[in-house]
């Protein structure tokens, strides 16, 4: 029975592992966009229904090892020590994550992991994904220190400044990543960047970049609520939408209405 389950769980990780590197290459090549699921199952000889059994949608195929970790903050701040603040026990494990090249905080130079963040950071839907999985890590994380007795107020104000700043000092360390950076280098500047944003929380901003010197002008085109004088409501939404339709569809009707010497 040990044999049989072994050998199966072999064939289900082999056909994760074939599916993911087909779309990746096929992603690569053609763009995320413009690959659909059915393509991937073809090029892999298997049917798009085993393609959804191993990966329910097409950002999964790319991202959906972020949704294993959307819980991870919330564990973190549980379990922390007495005495220990939330930033305290997340900063902690930001640094023991460092100290192990870990792929959540961008330090991984696995050739995947690589492959992925180039997707990511080619592709719009990708990353408005990748944002709504933070999104729900913030959710559990205020859920966590409201069942602590905190307000939901202050609660949802802690989770969504500790969880953003971790996501800058995660983007800055992959953007160098990509850039070809030695992984030492990122990861001393990585601890360095670590230790001013999480002191920044746990001190406050304070005074910090208070103006010394006299501000620019007002700019002249904005009036008192912030808009623009020659804003008018809806007019940009139109135009753009008609120019996305002119190219897109050609329709010579719409091409002859919006043509500006038409008498």
């Amino acid at each position: 029975m040990e044999q049989r389950t072994g050998l199966r769980e072999r064939k289900k990780n082999a056909t994760w592992e074939l599916l993911r590197k087909t779309a990746l290459d096929l992603f690569e090549e053609r763009g995320f966009e413009n690959v659909s699921v059915a393509e991937i199952a073809a090029a892999a000889e298997v049917s798009k229904a085993t393609v959804f059994n191993y990966f329910p949608a097409k950002e999964d195929l790319v991202i959906g090892g972020m949704k294993h970790h959307t819980g991870d903050a919330a564990r973190i701040v549980r379990e922390r020590r007495r005495g220990q603040t939330p930033h305290g026990a997340l900063c902690e494990h930001y640094l023991h994550l460092l100290d192990r090249s870990a792929p959540q905080v961008g330090l991984s130079d696995n050739p995947v992991f690589l492959r992925v963040q180039h997707l990511i950071m080619a592709t719009p839907s990708l990353r408005i994904s990748a944002m709504d999985y933070r999104r729900q890590a913030s959710v559990q994380l205020a859920s966590a220190l409201i069942e602590e007795g905190n307000s939901e107020l202050t609660s949802r104000l802690v989770a969504s400044q500790l969880l953003h700043t971790q996501h800058i000092l995660v983007e800055v360390n992959v953007r160098r990543l990509l850039a070809g950076d030695p992984i030492d280098d990122i990861r001393l500047a990585a601890v360095n960047a670590a230790h001013h944003a999480f002191g920044l929380l746990e001190h406050g901003i304070g005074d910090l970049m208070r103006r010394e010197t006299e501000p620019p002008a007002p700019d002249a085109a904005y009036g008192p609520d912030g808009c623009r004088f020659d804003y008018l409501h809806g007019e940009s939404e139109v135009r753009e939408a008609t120019e996305r339709a002119l190219a897109e569809t050609g329709n010579e009707v719409l091409e002859a209405l919006t043509d500006p010497d038409r008498r």
